[in-house]
């Protein structure tokens, strides 16, 4: 049974930087891109990033390019994504996302 579970969400100033990670259990997680989605307050779920199974191939949204940084420690079973520069439109709840599943989410506000 797949199991991802997000933690390192929290309140951040605008231009603060966060870390989250992922948990994964229940599954080969070296041999499965993994990504990053997020969904703000009233909207719908929206693509951050994807990183390939063996971490050398990243992929991001035009909105977080150049701030926000996915990585992976298969060794671990667990997902990364460092944000940086964050800005108060990145508030979300953010979802590990391994094909059709996802965690239960950490939210990140980002608010002065």
């Amino acid at each position: 049974q797949v199991q991802l579970v997000e933690s390192g969400g929290g309140l951040v100033q605008p231009g603060g930087s966060l870390r989250l990670s992922c948990a994964a259990s229940g599954f080969r997680f070296r041999s499965y891109a993994m990504s990053w989605v997020r969904q703000a307050p009233g909207k719908g779920l929206e693509w951050v990033s994807t990183i390939n199974s063996g971490g050398t191939s990243t992929y991001y949204a035009d909105s977080v390019k150049g701030r926000f940084t996915i990585s992976r420690d298969n060794a671990k079973n667990m997902l990364f994504l460092q944000m940086n520069s964050l800005k108060p439109n990145d508030t979300a709840v953010y979802y590990c996302k391994k094909d059709a599943v996802r965690g239960k989410g950490t939210l990140v506000t980002v608010s002065s």
